[in-house]
């Protein structure tokens, strides 16, 4: 039986206040050429009396650092307004917007596209848009063009200026492919029929094809009607399967099965010289319980899934053994061949260290990983036994910067100040001392994704 306070206590623990700071303290030099903001979101519910809650359900709150003339000009925390939360704070909803009634304070990522910055999650909620100092403007359906909900997870192909997202809701007998162009509106939406109502956090783009993961992870109306926190299971009877979508003509999916896994999230894909289509992906080979996450599993590892559409084969490799989960890559490249990748140690560190009895969580560890895929090594970066670090984000130097010419950023706690930094790595050097860490006022709780946003974007 999970233990619904085990996302309240340790790292986890929300805070109960927004904060506004300004001139923040940095151990070393932030770099002139990074100009914007680092975003990351995550949730934090404002009450903590609810005892079916999971950390998946916790109403969002965006931290941001804002970076210009080599300093860091501000830390801002700010909860997303969403109807219940603007009701919380006693204050008017900003209205918008609702897409089957299902207003939700986006919890899971926050990106920028077509001049605005959105806080998203999935499962048929809007993302929230939000001003530049991260207060909510309300609802975004894309100027009236999105026609149901959106996702957490969205693609940029950078030469095309196209943002591509995969929606899924549990009363839909479909999954749903959005295109979202340069200026902001929906100009294509492709309905994609499935059974049994999958959760699709993630996928993957390539120049060719949309990958799709049709996973055994369903909707359970036993689970909704039972008050359980997450109404997503494990489905045994559910064909585990990858689905390829033409990008650039209308026609049907190739599927092709696999055997059960589960998969949160896609590092990058790629079409190979051959025809081929190449995922990099964080892969649990097991069943898989949402509810528990990762408390009841063996360690995720980093996989490459080599498609063969041809053939319909799918073939895989195992890129690195370690726990790790929350991969990225450097945004310019998504769906192009990529070298580099990094993601954040889960598993066997932080189970050590609950052991010890110096954090509750099991979530994520003490270090990063860098991997050079075409060399085939993974570097290590510890911030020292006691802390927790979630993902990393690649920042380029340059707009025209080589893949691994930039900087890597991540949410540190700290465990000498009871509070969180913003930790600055070059990519290059990236065991060696951080190039700036900027010292937050306070502590930035265990979160899901976020972004690096240049000023210029």
């Amino acid at each position: 039986m999970p233990d619904p306070d085990r996302f309240l206590v340790g790292s986890f623990t929300p805070v109960t206040e927004e904060v506004t700071a300004y001139d923040l303290p940095v151990t070393g030099r932030v770099p002139a050429e990074l100009t914007g903001r680092y975003l990351r979101n995550g949730p934090n519910p404002i009450g903590l009396d609810d005892p079916h809650y999971h950390w998946f359900l916790g109403a969002g709150m965006v931290h941001g650092v804002a970076l210009r003339d080599g300093k860091a000009a501000w830390y801002r925390n700010r909860w997303v307004r969403s109807k219940a939360v603007a009701a919380a704070h006693g204050e008017p909803w900003p209205g918008g917007p609702v897409h089957a009634n299902m207003d939700f304070a986006a919890n899971t990522h926050v990106i920028a596209h077509a001049g605005r910055t959105l806080a998203t999650v999935e499962a048929g909620p809007l993302p929230y848009q939000l001003g530049y100092e991260l207060d909510t403007i309300g609802p975004c359906d894309f100027g009236g063009t999105l026609p149901g909900g959106f996702a957490a997870h969205t693609k940029l192909d950078h030469r095309t200026g196209e943002l591509h997202a995969i929606a899924y809701f549990w009363a839909w007998d479909h999954v749903q492919h959005v295109i979202v162009d340069r200026a902001g509106l929906v100009t294509r939406t492709t309905d994609i029929p499935v059974a049994d109502g999958p959760m699709m956090h993630d996928f993957a783009l390539t120049s060719r094809y949309v990958v799709l993961l049709d996973l055994p992870v369903t909707f359970s109306l036993n689970a909704a009607t039972a008050g359980k926190e997450l109404p997503y299971v494990w489905n045994p009877h559910h064909q585990a399967r990858v689905g390829l979508l033409p990008r650039q003509q209308s026609g049907n999916v190739r599927w092709i099965e696999i055997e059960p896994c589960w998969v949160f999230h896609c590092l990058n894909a790629y079409d190979d010289e051959n025809g081929r289509v190449v995922v990099d992906l964080c892969q649990y080979h097991d069943s898989f319980d949402v509810s528990t996450l990762w408390a009841a599993h063996g360690p995720v590892t980093l996989d490459r899934w080599i498609i063969d559409p041809a053939a319909g084969t799918v073939s895989q490799q195992r890129l690195d053994d370690r726990g790790q989960e929350f991969p990225r890559v450097d945004d310019r490249i998504v769906s192009e061949r990529h070298r580099y990748g990094y993601s954040a140690v889960i598993g066997e560190i932080t189970r050590a260290i609950t052991v010890a009895g110096d954090f509750s969580d099991d979530a994520f560890a003490n270090a990063l990983l860098r991997h050079d895929l075409a060399r085939g090594t993974t570097e290590t970066r510890d911030f020292g036994r006691e802390a927790t670090v979630g993902e990393a984000v690649f920042a380029p130097s340059a707009p025209d910067a080589a893949e691994d010419d930039g900087y890597v950023m991540a949410f540190v706690h700290n465990p000498r100040r009871s509070a969180s930094d913003l930790v600055i790595l070059s990519a290059q050097d990236f065991t060696g001392e951080p190039v700036a860490t900027v010292h937050l006022p306070g502590r930035v709780p265990l979160g899901f994704h976020g972004s690096w946003l240049p000023d210029s974007h």
